[in-house]
């Protein structure tokens, strides 16, 4: 008898304790979900509201990584991890596929360089030739890790500027390309070479000279899906986003170019 009360005891009691344990609800898949996009610090403006825009409409959260091209493709290798990539420049896209790091990759926008000069251009600055007159201060993104300085070095050597002749008035170099916006706010450099999107937002502080199309390198901006997603579907769908009338129009509305220039 007394081995039966006492069974029945312990099995009222384990009843009593399962009974109390406080259920955890069950959470959608979609709730938990997140994209973690590695982005070119000089996307910021347009890829924030597209980011949060996507997010809404799917109800996830797509993460921003932003920065140079270089630190966050070597942020991909060290780390494995991530959803998407988009660099200033189709070039680090490309670089990361022949690595094997990208399943699928598609041209987005188009950035046009540009040289950005002091409010009112007291340096009289008109062409890039301007840029390696004595008493200038240049400021340039670093041709290796930042995708508007590879390009800016492009464009020296497509108009036969000696890089010796520029690098007498480089006096500063940035791994962002907003950086070297603020330096023209700053009044700390005379010209810089940046995207045409970005230069608008120094209009305050800094004047455009545009360089002449058939004197100039064109960048193209893709965006790849990396092979450490775990949510490959959705990571497509946000590249079909991008790609949508939609977020042409957020992108045009922060002046960046959907079609390359003719």
């Amino acid at each position: 008898m007394r081995v039966t009360l006492f069974s029945t005891i312990f099995v009222i009691a384990v009843g009593l304790m399962l009974g109390c344990e406080k259920k955890q609800p069950e959470k959608h898949p979609s709730e938990q979900m997140e994209l973690l996009l590695f982005c070119g610090a000089g996307l910021r403006p347009p890829v924030t509201e597209l980011a949060e825009t996507f997010g809404r409409e799917k109800g996830i959260k797509v993460v921003t990584d932003y920065a140079g091209a270089e630190v966050l493709l070597s942020k991909i290798k060290l780390g494995n991890q991530g959803d998407l990539y988009m660099p200033g420049d189709r070039e680090f896209v490309c670089q990361a596929a022949e690595k094997g790091l990208i399943l699928y990759q598609e041209s987005v926008c188009y950035f046009v360089p540009t040289i950005l000069v002091q409010k009112g251009n007291p340096k009289k600055i008109s062409s890039l030739h301007d840029l390696i007159k004595p008493g200038i201060k240049l400021g340039l993104g670093h041709p290796y890790n930042l995708p508007v300085g590879r390009i800016a070095k492009k464009i020296f050597e497509k108009n036969e500027i000696s890089w010796t002749d520029v690098e007498r008035n480089l006096k500063f170099q940035s791994a962002t390309v907003n950086v070297l916006g603020m330096q023209i706010q700053a009044k700390s450099l005379d010209a810089v070479i940046v995207w045409d999107a970005m230069a608008h937002y120094y209009s305050d502080y800094g004047d455009q000279v545009p360089i002449a199309r058939e004197k100039n390198v064109l960048s193209t901006v893709d965006v790849g899906v990396l092979k450490f997603t775990e949510h490959r579907k959705l990571a497509e769908k946000f590249v079909d986003f991008l790609v949508s009338e939609q977020s042409r129009d957020i992108f045009e509305k922060h002046n960046y170019r959907t079609t390359p220039p003719q």
